[in-house]
Protein backbone atom coordinates (compact mmCIF):
# COMPACT_ATOMS: atom_id res chain seq x y z
CA UNK A 1 0.00 0.00 0.00
CA UNK A 2 2.83 2.38 0.84
CA UNK A 3 4.52 1.49 -2.47
CA UNK A 4 1.39 2.49 -4.41
CA UNK A 5 1.13 5.71 -2.40
CA UNK A 6 4.73 6.64 -3.28
CA UNK A 7 4.00 6.03 -6.98
CA UNK A 8 0.87 8.18 -6.90
CA UNK A 9 2.44 11.03 -4.90
CA UNK A 10 5.52 10.99 -7.16
CA UNK A 11 3.32 11.35 -10.23
CA UNK A 12 1.37 14.08 -8.44
CA UNK A 13 4.54 15.98 -7.56
CA UNK A 14 5.73 15.77 -11.19
CA UNK A 15 2.41 17.18 -12.39
CA UNK A 16 2.62 19.96 -9.78
CA UNK A 17 6.18 20.83 -10.85
CA UNK A 18 5.16 20.87 -14.51
CA UNK A 19 2.23 23.19 -13.78
CA UNK A 20 4.48 25.40 -11.61
CA UNK A 21 7.09 25.85 -14.36
CA UNK A 22 4.37 26.64 -16.92
CA UNK A 23 2.87 29.32 -14.65
CA UNK A 24 6.24 30.80 -13.62
CA UNK A 25 7.46 30.85 -17.23
CA UNK A 26 10.73 30.10 -19.03
CA UNK A 27 12.55 32.78 -17.05
CA UNK A 28 13.39 30.06 -14.57
CA UNK A 29 15.65 28.50 -17.22
CA UNK A 30 17.31 31.51 -18.78
CA UNK A 31 17.39 34.53 -16.47
CA UNK A 32 17.38 33.34 -12.90
CA UNK A 33 17.54 36.02 -10.26
CA UNK A 34 18.68 35.03 -6.77
CA UNK A 35 15.06 35.06 -5.58
CA UNK A 36 13.94 32.88 -8.51
CA UNK A 37 16.82 30.49 -7.87
CA UNK A 38 15.96 30.07 -4.18
CA UNK A 39 12.26 29.67 -4.95
CA UNK A 40 13.02 27.05 -7.58
CA UNK A 41 15.09 25.01 -5.14
CA UNK A 42 12.40 25.36 -2.46
CA UNK A 43 9.62 24.18 -4.77
CA UNK A 44 11.75 21.22 -5.86
CA UNK A 45 12.42 20.30 -2.23
CA UNK A 46 8.72 20.47 -1.37
CA UNK A 47 7.88 18.28 -4.37
CA UNK A 48 10.49 15.71 -3.29
CA UNK A 49 9.07 15.73 0.24
CA UNK A 50 5.59 15.27 -1.21
CA UNK A 51 6.75 12.23 -3.22
CA UNK A 52 8.61 10.41 -0.44
CA UNK A 53 6.77 11.31 2.74
CA UNK A 54 4.42 8.59 3.94
CA UNK A 55 3.17 10.52 6.94
CA UNK A 56 0.64 13.32 6.82
CA UNK A 57 -1.63 14.49 4.00
CA UNK A 58 -0.19 14.91 0.51
CA UNK A 59 -2.18 18.08 -0.17
CA UNK A 60 -0.24 20.09 2.45
CA UNK A 61 2.96 20.24 0.34
CA UNK A 62 0.77 20.67 -2.77
CA UNK A 63 -0.73 23.82 -1.24
CA UNK A 64 2.79 25.05 -0.41
CA UNK A 65 3.89 24.55 -4.04
CA UNK A 66 0.82 26.47 -5.24
CA UNK A 67 1.59 29.38 -2.86
CA UNK A 68 5.25 29.62 -3.91
CA UNK A 69 4.27 29.46 -7.59
CA UNK A 70 1.64 32.18 -7.28
CA UNK A 71 4.06 34.46 -5.39
CA UNK A 72 6.66 33.99 -8.15
CA UNK A 73 4.04 34.73 -10.82
CA UNK A 74 2.79 37.81 -8.93
CA UNK A 75 6.34 39.20 -8.59
CA UNK A 76 6.96 38.60 -12.30
CA UNK A 77 3.68 40.36 -13.18
CA UNK A 78 4.41 43.38 -10.98
CA UNK A 79 7.94 43.62 -12.41
CA UNK A 80 6.56 43.72 -15.95
CA UNK A 81 4.09 46.49 -15.14
CA UNK A 82 6.33 48.83 -13.15
CA UNK A 83 9.93 49.87 -13.86
CA UNK A 84 10.47 50.93 -10.22
CA UNK A 85 9.15 47.61 -8.94
CA UNK A 86 11.33 45.76 -11.43
CA UNK A 87 14.42 47.56 -10.17
CA UNK A 88 13.47 46.91 -6.55
CA UNK A 89 12.68 43.23 -7.04
CA UNK A 90 15.23 42.24 -9.70
CA UNK A 91 17.91 44.85 -9.06
CA UNK A 92 19.68 46.97 -11.63
CA UNK A 93 22.82 46.77 -13.73
CA UNK A 94 26.02 48.02 -12.08
CA UNK A 95 28.89 49.69 -13.93
CA UNK A 96 32.14 48.03 -12.86
CA UNK A 97 34.56 49.55 -15.36
CA UNK A 98 34.44 52.45 -17.83
CA UNK A 99 37.13 54.11 -19.95
CA UNK A 100 39.81 52.03 -18.27
CA UNK A 101 38.73 53.08 -14.76
CA UNK A 102 37.63 50.45 -12.22
CA UNK A 103 34.94 51.57 -9.78
CA UNK A 104 35.79 49.95 -6.45
CA UNK A 105 32.64 51.21 -4.70
CA UNK A 106 30.49 49.47 -7.30
CA UNK A 107 32.50 46.28 -6.79
CA UNK A 108 31.59 46.43 -3.08
CA UNK A 109 27.97 47.19 -3.93
CA UNK A 110 27.86 44.19 -6.29
CA UNK A 111 29.68 42.01 -3.71
CA UNK A 112 32.18 40.85 -6.31
CA UNK A 113 35.95 40.77 -5.72
CA UNK A 114 38.64 41.63 -8.26
CA UNK A 115 39.80 38.00 -8.57
CA UNK A 116 36.34 36.87 -9.61
CA UNK A 117 36.14 39.78 -12.03
CA UNK A 118 39.46 38.84 -13.64
CA UNK A 119 38.28 35.24 -13.96
CA UNK A 120 35.16 36.41 -15.77
CA UNK A 121 37.32 38.54 -18.05
CA UNK A 122 39.39 35.50 -19.02
CA UNK A 123 36.28 33.33 -19.50
CA UNK A 124 34.96 35.92 -21.96
CA UNK A 125 38.27 35.99 -23.85
CA UNK A 126 39.87 39.11 -22.34
CA UNK A 127 43.28 38.30 -20.88
CA UNK A 128 44.27 41.99 -20.75
CA UNK A 129 42.25 44.53 -18.81
CA UNK A 130 43.58 47.12 -21.22
CA UNK A 131 41.46 45.52 -23.98
CA UNK A 132 38.23 46.31 -22.10
CA UNK A 133 36.52 49.68 -22.35
CA UNK A 134 33.39 48.93 -20.29
CA UNK A 135 32.26 46.13 -17.97
CA UNK A 136 28.72 45.92 -16.57
CA UNK A 137 27.33 43.51 -14.01
CA UNK A 138 23.85 42.67 -15.28
CA UNK A 139 20.75 41.93 -13.20
CA UNK A 140 21.11 38.17 -13.76
CA UNK A 141 24.65 38.15 -12.30
CA UNK A 142 26.51 37.91 -15.60
CA UNK A 143 29.11 40.48 -16.69
CA UNK A 144 28.84 42.17 -20.09
CA UNK A 145 31.99 43.50 -21.75
CA UNK A 146 32.45 46.21 -24.35
CA UNK A 147 35.95 45.88 -25.87
CA UNK A 148 38.08 48.76 -27.01
CA UNK A 149 37.97 49.41 -30.73
CA UNK A 150 41.43 47.96 -31.34
CA UNK A 151 40.55 44.75 -29.46
CA UNK A 152 37.44 43.78 -31.35
CA UNK A 153 37.18 40.19 -32.43
CA UNK A 154 37.54 40.67 -36.19
CA UNK A 155 41.20 41.73 -36.26
CA UNK A 156 40.94 45.50 -36.64
CA UNK A 157 44.30 45.78 -34.87
CA UNK A 158 45.94 43.22 -37.15
CA UNK A 159 44.59 44.95 -40.28
CA UNK A 160 45.70 48.38 -39.08
CA UNK A 161 42.26 49.88 -39.54
CA UNK A 162 41.29 53.11 -37.86
CA UNK A 163 37.96 52.61 -36.13
CA UNK A 164 35.88 54.66 -33.76
CA UNK A 165 35.09 53.54 -30.22
CA UNK A 166 31.61 52.16 -29.68
CA UNK A 167 29.55 53.85 -27.00
CA UNK A 168 26.94 52.51 -24.59
CA UNK A 169 23.39 52.55 -25.92
CA UNK A 170 21.03 54.43 -23.60
CA UNK A 171 17.60 52.90 -23.05
CA UNK A 172 15.33 55.95 -23.15
CA UNK A 173 11.96 54.17 -23.33
CA UNK A 174 11.13 50.88 -21.66
CA UNK A 175 7.71 49.29 -21.92
CA UNK A 176 6.00 52.60 -22.66
CA UNK A 177 7.81 54.54 -19.91
CA UNK A 178 10.37 57.30 -20.52
CA UNK A 179 13.61 56.60 -18.65
CA UNK A 180 14.20 60.18 -17.56
CA UNK A 181 17.63 59.69 -16.00
CA UNK A 182 18.94 57.76 -19.01
CA UNK A 183 17.59 60.46 -21.31
CA UNK A 184 19.52 63.11 -19.35
CA UNK A 185 22.72 61.03 -19.35
CA UNK A 186 22.51 60.69 -23.12
CA UNK A 187 22.43 64.48 -23.45
CA UNK A 188 18.94 64.45 -24.94
CA UNK A 189 15.61 65.83 -23.75
CA UNK A 190 11.95 64.97 -24.07
CA UNK A 191 11.46 67.33 -27.03
CA UNK A 192 14.22 65.57 -28.97
CA UNK A 193 12.68 62.21 -28.13
CA UNK A 194 9.21 63.23 -29.28
CA UNK A 195 10.65 64.61 -32.52
CA UNK A 196 12.52 61.36 -33.21
CA UNK A 197 9.46 59.28 -32.43
CA UNK A 198 7.50 61.39 -34.91
CA UNK A 199 10.09 60.48 -37.56
CA UNK A 200 9.37 56.84 -36.78
CA UNK A 201 5.64 57.58 -37.20
CA UNK A 202 4.93 56.91 -33.52
CA UNK A 203 2.57 59.32 -31.77
CA UNK A 204 1.96 57.41 -28.53
CA UNK A 205 4.87 56.46 -26.26
CA UNK A 206 2.78 53.59 -24.87
CA UNK A 207 3.17 51.89 -28.27
CA UNK A 208 6.95 51.62 -27.77
CA UNK A 209 8.33 48.47 -26.16
CA UNK A 210 11.96 49.65 -26.08
CA UNK A 211 13.88 52.57 -27.59
CA UNK A 212 17.63 53.18 -27.45
CA UNK A 213 19.79 56.09 -28.55
CA UNK A 214 23.53 56.52 -29.09
CA UNK A 215 25.97 59.43 -29.11
CA UNK A 216 25.36 59.98 -32.83
CA UNK A 217 21.78 61.12 -32.17
CA UNK A 218 20.35 57.93 -33.64
CA UNK A 219 17.21 56.48 -32.06
CA UNK A 220 16.38 52.79 -32.49
CA UNK A 221 12.73 52.00 -31.77
CA UNK A 222 11.02 48.65 -31.28
CA UNK A 223 7.24 48.86 -31.14
CA UNK A 224 4.94 46.63 -29.14
CA UNK A 225 3.27 43.85 -31.09
CA UNK A 226 0.70 41.21 -30.24
CA UNK A 227 1.26 39.15 -33.37
CA UNK A 228 3.10 35.85 -33.43
CA UNK A 229 6.25 35.51 -35.54
CA UNK A 230 5.85 33.84 -38.91
CA UNK A 231 7.82 30.67 -39.63
CA UNK A 232 8.87 30.40 -35.99
CA UNK A 233 11.44 27.55 -35.89
CA UNK A 234 10.83 27.06 -32.15
CA UNK A 235 7.10 26.37 -32.38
Amino acid sequence: MQFIKIILTSLGSLIALFASTKIAGNKQMSELSMFDYINGITIGSIAAEMATSLDGEFYFPLIAIAIYTMVMWLISYVSEKSVKSRRFLAGRSILLMKDGKIYQKNFKKAKIDISEFLAQCRINGYFKLNDIDTAILEENGKISFLPKAAARTVTTRDMGLSVTQDSIMYTVILDGHIMTENLKRSGKNKQWLEKELYKHKISNINDVYIAECDNDNLLFVFSKTDTNPKNDPFQ
